[in-house]
């Protein structure tokens, strides 16, 4: 994409040129940076980083030494994420060193190295995700967003979605998913702060505590909907036996409902399937956990 007030601005950002509140943005973003930047005290080191889609986000230099500082489009699912990193402070997670919500900026802990989850093939990386979880799993309060209601907001949506994206799917994965998520919401459960998005390409290595979960896009709900981003994270193998090992083992191992997992993952992954570079991955993954089709 190109660069816009002498910054560069990554392609995954391109998207938010095609909708006016994100045009606006993009049009902002170099005065938000270099308020960003004053506010908190740091000078630019490198070029942005490329993996995100709705925040900009950069190494800097701080007097305390190396940073990041992340500047948000925000939207429902990120505009709590500081409130969740001030809230595990770091443990499980990246730290979050300040935050100026009126810019939509934070500054970040650096995570070095830095490398993926899922490029750590050398790693059990589904008992680095146990670990990561178990840290993460605290008690829930304002200001998040509760599971329920955004679960309400999917169902109410799977069906005119799927039709709008021309009806990449067959109608029974839809069905599934509107259907579990009623049954889901159904039940009152224990609350607690949920990292939604929490895949192979959201965890760091870090020096200072092994792995760190980031971007959290986070809910206040069913300790079983943790799971759900795991399962589907095709980075940690994409077959029906990997997804099912990831739902069986850590089910397991953290005490978990597994049927209430399964089927948090499927309303999710439909919900967020379509539109997607991956959907037929999040497709295919769905179909696993609903087994064989009748016949």
């Amino acid at each position: 994409m190109a660069a816009k007030g002498g910054l560069e601005i990554p392609d995954a950002l391109a998207w938010l040129d095609e909708r006016p509140d994100g045009k606006l943005w993009l049009s902002r973003l170099p005065d938000l940076y270099v308020a960003a930047c004053e506010r908190f005290a740091v000078i630019g080191t490198g070029r942005p980083f490329t993996g995100g889609c709705v925040s900009y986000v950069v190494p800097v230099h701080a007097e305390a030494g190396d940073a990041v500082l992340k500047i948000q489009f925000i939207d429902r699912e990120s505009r709590f994420e500081a409130d969740a990193l001030k809230a595990w402070n770091g443990n499980g997670a990246i730290r979050l060193v300040d935050h100026a919500p009126d810019l939509g900026a934070m500054l970040l802990e650096r995570c070095l190295p830095g490398r993926f989850l899922a490029d750590d093939h050398h790693t059990d990386q589904i008992g680095v995700m146990a670990d990561l979880l178990r840290k993460l799993h605290i008690p829930a309060w304002a200001p998040f967003r509760s599971l329920r209601e955004e679960a309400d907001d999917w169902r109410e949506g799977l069906s005119a979605t799927w039709e709008r994206h021309g009806r990449p799917c067959e109608k029974r994965l839809v069905d599934a998913a509107v259907s579990a998520l009623c049954e889901m919401t159904a039940d009152e459960t224990p609350s607690i702060l949920l990292h939604q998005d929490l895949h192979g390409h959201n965890v760091l290595s870090s020096e200072r505590s092994g792995w760190l979960a980031i971007d959290p896009k986070p809910l206040a709900g069913d300790p079983a909907f943790s799971l759900s981003p795991i399962v589907r994270s095709f980075e940690l193998g994409h077959s029906r036996q990997e997804a099912l090992r990831r739902l069986d083992r850590l089910s397991a191992e953290l005490d978990l409902d597994r049927e209430r997992a399964r089927l948090w993952t499927i309303g999710q992954t439909m919900a967020w399937g379509f539109g997607s570079d991956y959907s037929d991955r999040h497709f295919e993954t769905v179909r696993w956990l609903l087994g064989p089709e009748p016949r």
